[in-house]
Order: structure tokens, then C-alpha cells, then sequence
């Protein structure tokens, strides 16, 4: 019996070996599909046998069935990818019926799958030198995404972007194996934004002369953050929360109302910075620049290691100083005389885990000093960052003036391809060879500033790459870092491989930034984090562009604790709003400040914890601290002073004790304590 087939929208035909597959179609779905034979005639070639496919069997049908739906069909097609032979034998048989065919081009996957799909210039994908549909394509990267491992939705995602953007597979796969395609990797650019606010001349500041002589000599004007900042008063003592982009030129600002407080006799200044590294550099920075107008000295921290003061000087006019450090002066009663200026980089730290509270407690306790002293004026408080997703909300907390500039010196290009920890040793050196042998409009090499997770894959890194580079981190000794910081102001290193945790303004400037990892140790890069360190990228005075390339390895992780894979977090960063500064606190954090407060302030603690950024529980911590004998009254216990100047948690100072009491070696209790804070 005839199969009855009504109006036919589609009937396609595909050369396949010496038959043709046949596809019919209606209202965009298969109806059926069938191998069609040709005979040879006098009249021409004609239908021969005609096979109804069902499943994996084929049913016979006579050829005059395949006739009558040749006739109900709209149109008629024939794949482009039938020889030329084929599509004549075929267009002849129809002819001699008088129908009408036409050569479309078709996705081979499909048309071999017995699906009818045509492609046009505007959706062919090429792969292997062939069109195929988007479909099969996205099928096909898939594969090849599988057999490279498993891939966050967000990453995949973002292949099947570009690969309906280039159509080319070819090209997108090879982005899977580390490929350097400048067009594929490239995820977007931020552009150089420069808001129009009228320059301040330098010789109109009107400031100290030891100062003004200083700053005549360096500019004419100063640069559109610092000219917002004077004309909103800081140079008359008003407190400020300047938050702009990586080299706009914070630092200067607190620079100039701090010297001029200093040399006016109105007090210190004390310029502070979240880690010894920057303290470092920053105090030789100052030492240089104004070391014949002022004093400077350096005050790094000392919390689980007895202070011996070595360099700092608590009668020097300026005081370069880690967080910890000016903390630990304070919580150990040391007089740092009179205050004029406190100047705070990195101020968004107060948002992180473990440091925000620390830092929401210093600032409580610097003001309660200076307001306690006897100063001579009233202290100015100038935080600096490039980093707040809240600026109005954390001027507010720190009762200070808002200063918001969104420019971007120059523009930066972010780039994003998919490497395993071996690929990626071998893409960081072809991308740094490729940015050294570069230079710019202003004379300088492309120099590259490779982030990593750990001080070990510092090393890893610096030994793979065949331009001189040099490892740069916390565990070498100041000697080494001040010889690689020089090496590389001096273009004779194409890079330094640093780990995450000195991102936070340490001055390399450099033109590319590669992120190796998308880790801080184990712990998985905040949008902060990730845009202060690709803010190293490109400098106004040196760079014409900058460039970020972040390798993401598919499904990577680097510890068992990490909830998300390298590549969803490449997503996360990238396409992420910057996180609101907010300080929280938990009991131990909270213990923790109000000890501190308790010791430096006595019945005063209360107030101190009142005005921090973060909300603090006072009654349940003075409870806990009772509980624990950390205070008596509202004075601290010999144990609670121990504990305190050493920035113990209760659990920490606890597992100590715990320790002396039974006796055992003080290597071993140290080895417990690094441990507990790893879990």
C-alpha cells in the first residue's frame, strides 16, 4: 500500500555513496527519510528503487510513491555537497516529470543524519575545510570540550559566542589547546577615559615652600583626581575617601597635605600600607624623594614575633608604616607623638576576611590616639583605593568627603584563553617574548608582570621563561626585592613573577599583566583583588596600551575546598561588579578588636567600637572576654595584654596555652597554629 503523504514543504535529496538519502519535511519537521535508487532509462535516468527507512530497516516502496511526493512538494532541494555528476542524473530524472530543483548549500552532519538544514554565508561554520550548520558545530565543540575535561557553563558559553561570531571551529578549538589568536582571546577592552575636570596649577597650591619647591619641580599641573581632591579642600584638612583607577595619581595627595602638615609644624605624617613589601618601597620612595626636608622611618609588623624596632624612629616627621605594625604601637601603649596626617592605601581591605576587621580597628584606635594626644591640630584621614563597590556608603562610615574619578589612563586590553598548568609555562613565555620585543611610542619595552598562587610556582614560572625575568615575593629578602624592583625600572628584566598577594601597588611598571592563576593561595580572587591587579597594566608615561591575559584551565582548581573551577571564576571576574566594601564580623573577630579597643582605650572601648565601619556585638564580646579571663573589669589580664599584642584569636591564644601547659615544643605548637589557620 502507497504511504499517503499530504502537502510536502521539503523534499531534499543527498548524494550518499552510489543512492541518494531522501528527506521530507512539513511545517519545519521530518516527516520520514528514504534512500532513493536511479535507473538508467532511454528517456533518462528514473526512480528505481525507492526505501523507506525505519529505525535500522528499510522498507521497499515503489518508485512511483517517491513521484508523488516529488509533485506534493513546495520546493525541492539538493545538497551542494552531491557531485556534479549526481545533482545532473538527479535534476535530469525530475526534469523528465517537470519539476523543478535547486542547489542549496547544506550542512554535510546533517544532510548525512538525514536532516535537511541549509546554510547560509551568514550562518555556515567552516570546520575542515567544509560548512556545517551551527547546530553540528556547537555539537562538535562540545565534544572537543569534553575530551579536554569538564568546563563551567559560563565557559562554554562564552566558546559558543565566539564561535558564531568568527565561525570557525578550527580557530575556537584551538583556543582549548593555549593558542595565541589575538582576535579569538581577546574578551573586550576598557577603554582610556579621560573626565573633563579643569587642572589645578601647581604653582597656585600656596604650599609650604619646602614642599611647593618639590612639586614646581616635578609638574605644572597636577592630574585630575589630585586637582578634584584640592579643590574639595584636603589641603585645608578635610578627611577624604579618594577612590580612582591604578596610576591616576592617588599617592600624591596624601603626599602633599601631609608634608605640608609636617613642615607648617603641624604634626606627622603617617602613610600606612597593607604589607611589608609596599611599606618598603613606599618608605624608600620617600626616603628619596623628600628625604632632605623630613624624616622618614618605617614601622612593619610584629605580631607573633618580638618587636626589635630596627629603623623606625618614633620622632621622625614622616612614618612609613603596615597596618600591623602602627597596631601593634598602639596596642603595646607606644607613643608616636604628634599625629597631623594619617594617609590609608588600600582602604578597601576592609572588606577581606581575615585583615578587614583588623584594619576597621586600627582606624578606630589611630583616632581615638590622636584625639586623646596632645596634638597640636586636628588629625586629617585620607583613605586611598582603586577598588570600592560602595564609595558612598564607606565615606559615609568613615565620616569623610567622597572623591570618586573614574579615569583610566590608557586603555587596556583583556584577553582570555584556556591552558593546563603545562600549556600555560608555554604561553606565558610566547606572550612575554612577544610584549619584550616590542616598544612603544614612548621608547619603552613591553615589560610583563605574571601573577601566580604560590611562591613555589613563582620560581616554577621565572625558570621557564627564556627572557630574563625574576621571581618576586614575600619570602626573599628586602636586599633581592630591591635589586629585582631596580633590574626591572631599568628594562633589564622582561618580567617578574609575582604571587597574588603583593598586587596591592607594588610599582612595576608594566605594560602586560598575565594572570597565571586566578588564586590568592587557596583561596579564589575577589573582583577587587582581580581589578587591582590588572590595573598594573599600562602607564601613562611609558605605555601606549595595556594588555591582561588571563589562562583559565577548565574545571581547575587548586585546593579541594574550592567550590568553583578556574574557568567559572574567569567569568565571575570578568563580567563581576565590584564587591561592596563591608567589614563583618564573627565572635572571634569581634573578641578580637574589642580586646585591642579594651587595652588601648579601658572604659573608652565601647566608643571605639561604636564608630567602627563594621558592626560590632560589644555586649557578647566583653562577655566572651570575661569568659575567657582576657579582661578584668575593663582592663586587660596579663593574658588578655599577651594575647593582644600578639593579634591572637581566642581559639589560637587557647591552642597555645594549651601547648606551654603541657610542655610541649614551641616548634610544634607554632606548626599547629599554621595549620588551624590553613583549615
Amino acid at each position: 500500500m502507497s504511504r499517503q503523504v499530504a502537502q510536502v514543504d521539503t523534499l531534499f535529496l543527498h548524494e550518499s555513496g552510489d543512492d541518494y538519502r531522501v528527506v521530507v519535511e512539513r511545517d519545519g519537521q521530518r516527516l520520514f527519510q528514504a534512500v532513493l535508487e536511479l535507473k538508467e532509462t532511454d528517456a533518462g535516468p528514473r526512480p528505481g528503487r525507492f526505501r523507506i527507512k525505519e529505525g535500522t530497516s528499510e522498507e521497499p516502496r515503489s518508485p512511483d510513491e517517491f513521484v508523488d511526493i516529488a509533485r506534493r512538494a513546495s520546493r525541492i532541494r539538493i545538497s551542494q555537497q552531491t557531485s556534479q555528476s549526481g545533482r545532473q542524473r538527479l535534476l535530469a530524472m525530475l526534469d523528465g516529470y517537470q519539476l523543478d530543483a535547486k542547489v542549496v548549500r547544506t550542512c554535510r552532519f546533517c544532510a548525512r543524519d538525514g536532516r535537511y538544514s541549509p546554510i547560509t554565508s551568514e550562518t555556515a561554520i567552516e570546520a575542515d575545510d567544509e560548512s556545517i550548520c551551527p547546530d553540528c558545530a556547537k555539537e562538535e565543540l562540545d565534544r572537543q570540550v569534553t575530551m579536554q575535561g569538564s568546563m563551567s557553563a559560563s565557559a562554554r558559553e562564552r566558546l559558543e559566542e565566539l564561535l558564531l561570531e568568527v565561525q570557525d571551529l578550527d580557530r575556537i578549538t584551538n583556543l582549548l589547546e593555549g593558542r595565541l589568536d589575538p582576535d579569538l582571546t581577546k574578551f573586550d577592552e576598557i577603554s582610556a577615559t579621560l573626565d573633563d575636570v579643569e587642572p589645578v596649577s601647581v604653582d597656585s597650591l600656596g604650599l609650604h615652600p619646602g614642599i611647593q619647591s618639590k612639586l614646581e619641580g616635578r609638574f605644572d599641573d597636577l592630574l585630575p583626581v589630585q586637582s578634584l581632591a584640592v579643590e574639595n579642600d584636603v589641603l585645608n584638612g578635610r578627611d577624604q575617601l579618594v577612590v580612582s583607577a591604578t596610576a591616576t595619581g592617588k599617592t600624591l595627595i596624601g603626599e602633599m597635605a601631609g608634608l605640608d602638615r609636617v613642615l607648617n609644624g603641624e604634626g606627622k605624617m603617617l602613610f600606612l600600607v597593607p604589607l611589608v613589601a609596599l611599606a618598603n618601597q613606599k618608605h624608600e620612595s620617600f626616603q628619596e624623594r623628600y628625604g632632605d626636608i623630613a624624616d622618614v622611618t618605617i614601622r612593619v609588623g610584629a605580631s607573633r614575633i618580638n618587636d626589635d624596632g630596627n629603623r623606625f624612629s618614633p620622632e621622625a616627621d614622616i612614618i612609613v608604616g603596615t597596618y600591623e605594625g602602627i597596631d601593634h604601637a598602639l596596642r603595646t601603649g607606644k607613643d608616636l607623638g604628634n599625629i597631623g596626617t594619617v594617609v590609608i592605601d588600600e582602604v578597601h581591605t576592609l572588606g577581606e576576611d581575615e585583615r578587614g576587621h583588623r584594619l576597621d580597628g586600627l582606624i578606630s584606635r589611630l583616632k581615638h590616639y590622636t584625639e586623646t594626644h596632645d596634638s597640636a591640630a586636628d588629625t586629617q584621614y585620607i583613605y586611598l583605593s582603586a577598588t570600592v563597590g560602595n564609595p558612598g556608603q564607606l565615606a559615609e562610615k568613615l565620616r569623610a568627603q567622597l572623591i570618586e574619578f573614574e579615569e583610566r589612563p590608557v586603555p587596556i586590553e583583556r584577553h582570555l584563553t584556556f591552558a593546563d598548568g603545562r600549556e600555560k609555562l608555554e604561553v606565558e613565555d610566547k606572550l612575554v617574548k612577544r610584549a619584550f620585543d616590542q616598544e612603544s611610542s614612548k621608547g619603552y619595552r613591553g615589560q610583563t608582570i605574571v601573577f601566580t598562587n604560590s611562591r613555589r610556582r613563582c620560581h616554577e614560572i621565572s625558570r621557564k621563561l627564556q627572557y630574563d625575568s625574576a621571581p618576586y615575593h614575600a619570602g626573599l629578602d628586602y636586599k633581592r626585592r630591591k635589586t629585582v624592583e631596580s633590574q626591572f625600572a631599568d628594562q633589564d628584566l622582561a618580567a617578574v613573577v609575582t604571587t597574588a598577594a603583593l598586587a596591592a601597588g607594588v610599582d612595576f611598571p608594566a605594560s602586560q599583566v598575565i594572570f597565571d592563576s586566578l588564586a590568592m593561595g587557596i583561596e579564589w580572587l575577589t573582583v577587587q583583588e582581580f581589578e587591582q591587579m590588572l590595573g598594573r597594566a599600562g602607564r601613562p608615561d611609558y605605555h601606549d596600551e595595556g594588555t591582561v591575559y588571563m589562562l583559565v584551565e577548565p574545571d581547575g582548581v587548586y585546593h579541594n575546598s574550592m567550590e568553583m573551577t578556574e574557568d567559572g571564576v574567569a567569568f565571575k571576574l570578568l563580567k563581576g561588579d565590584m564587591e561592596p566594601v563591608i567589614t563583618r564580623y564573627d565572635e572571634s573577630a569581634a573578641v578580637e578588636e574589642t580586646l585591642a579597643n579594651v587595652t588601648v582605650a579601658g572604659k573608652g572601648a565601647k566608643r571605639l567600637n561604636d564608630r567602627m565601619v563594621g558592626e560590632v556585638p560589644t555586649k557578647h564580646a566583653l562577655g566572651k572576654l570575661l569568659e575567657y579571663e582576657f579582661i578584668d573589669g575593663l582592663s586587660p589580664t596579663p593574658l588578655g595584654r599577651a594575647v593582644t599584642r600578639h593579634f591572637l584569636a581566642p581559639d589560637q591564644a587557647f591552642l597555645m596555652l594549651d601547648g606551654i601547659r603541657k610542655g610541649r615544643d614551641p616548634a610544634g605548637i607554632v606548626a599547629d597554629l599554621e595549620l588551624r589557620d590553613e583549615e
